[in-house]
């Protein structure tokens, strides 16, 4: 079965009461049982619901992962993983990464004893160094990166991941299932804010991780509902309404992120242009090799000031300042003032992220009004 028929239909059975073709949203928080712990399945909702096994269904069929458990973030499926941690254990993770997970690391895991390093995944020595250093229980890795978009072999790191006894984890979000698969490449663990492309309309939020391990599985869903990390019935819901377009969206959003991505690469006020489908980018290699498409986020320097690049991304019609990616609708972000905020300018600065950085999550719309978008908001400057 080929990946929009399964976006389409699994999990996503019609309702066996009454035929409904699109199954209900179950908004309950408890149910009936016919004995004292004898249920049809579901107990209470922080432990479990029927939208939830089916999402959980659909997800683990597009990522070719036998499991998935869905969390109310991203955020909350990363620490649904690090809960099966204890103090004193080390996490490693990309240096380039989304600054509400270093964040979630540096100022609050750190309160417990779960120690936090980064490495530039990109380097494959120095991976093996750190983890053969640090003794790392967990190698998070993002790729392509939020918001410069490296990518990382990911087989090459799940390898090394695998000889010293690490778990390896990617955040898949801004590839989607669509065009990665990590459990396909030798990736313990896949995760996803599903906020993103796979709700694809900037109308929910949530996460899921998916994995073969029924043991992880089961780990956390113990989490989930011990810790109170479960999403609601109707956010469910709209997102696995969302994932049934999930393949058509992502085409046209690499149509537009290529398209946009070309025409920046040749205007003299761009000094630099990061995605990773352009032949000049540095992993365009290993990206053609693991990827099957490069995705809807362009990340961009233009020769001009701060205060001027803040003003072209402010002057724009079509692409909305805002927070998030991954929606119908595109969107204008300045990482260092708004995504990034939380990671220290030194940092940042460190891994090559300047304050001078754009990212452009390119939606849906025609691509000829995108460009004039933002032709417009450069000749505004």
């Amino acid at each position: 079965m080929k990946f929009t028929t399964k976006a389409v239909h699994k999990g996503q059975k019609p309702d066996v009461t009454t035929g409904a073709m699109i199954p209900p949203i179950y908004m309950t928080s408890t149910y009936i049982q016919e004995a004292p712990a004898q249920t049809k399945g579901y107990d209470y909702t922080r432990a479990g619901n029927p939208n939830f096994s089916n999402l959980e269904t659909t997800l683990a069929a597009l990522e070719q992962g036998k499991y998935a458990t869905i969390f109310s973030s991203g955020l909350g499926a990363i620490t649904g993983l690090v809960t099966t941690l204890k103090s004193g254990d080390t996490v490693l993770a990309t240096n380039d990464l989304y600054g509400g997970t270093y964040r979630l690391f540096s100022r609050i895991f750190s309160n417990f004893g779960i120690q936090f390093f980064t490495v530039d995944t990109q380097d494959l020595a120095a991976t093996e160094a750190m983890l053969k250093e640090k003794s790392a229980k967990m190698i998070l890795i993002e790729s392509p990166t939020n918001p410069l978009l490296k990518v990382s072999d990911i087989s090459a790191v799940a390898e090394l991941a695998r000889k010293y006894g690490t778990l390896s984890i990617v955040d898949n979000t801004f590839a989607s299932p669509y065009f990665q698969n990590p459990l396909l490449l030798g990736a313990d663990v896949v995760m996803h804010s599903t906020t993103k492309y796979i709700g694809g309309h900037s109308d929910t939020v949530g996460g899921v991780i998916v994995t073969n391990s029924k043991e992880l599985k089961e780990k956390i869903d113990l989490t989930r509902m011990a810790v109170g990390l479960n999403p609601s019935p109707f956010d469910v819901w709209l997102t696995s309404k969302g994932v049934k377009t999930l393949g058509l969206r992502m085409e046209r959003h690499a149509k537009n992120s290529m398209a946009l991505a070309e025409f920046l690469n040749t205007h003299p006020k761009v000094s630099k242009v990061f995605y990773p489908g352009l032949k000049k980018h540095p992993n365009y290699e290993v990206a053609k090799k693991q990827m099957s498409g490069f995705s809807g986020i362009v990340s961009v320097e233009f020769n001009l000031s701060l205060e001027e690049s803040k003003k072209l991304i402010s002057s724009c019609q079509l692409f909305s300042l805002a927070e998030s990616l991954g929606g119908v609708e595109s969107l204008v972000n300045h990482p260092a003032s708004m995504t990034h905020a939380s990671i220290p300018r030194a940092e940042r600065l460190k891994i090559g992220l300047n304050d001078g950085l754009v990212r452009f999550s390119c939606g849906i719309e025609e691509t000829e009004d995108l460009i004039a978008d933002i032709m417009a908001a450069i000749d505004a400057v």
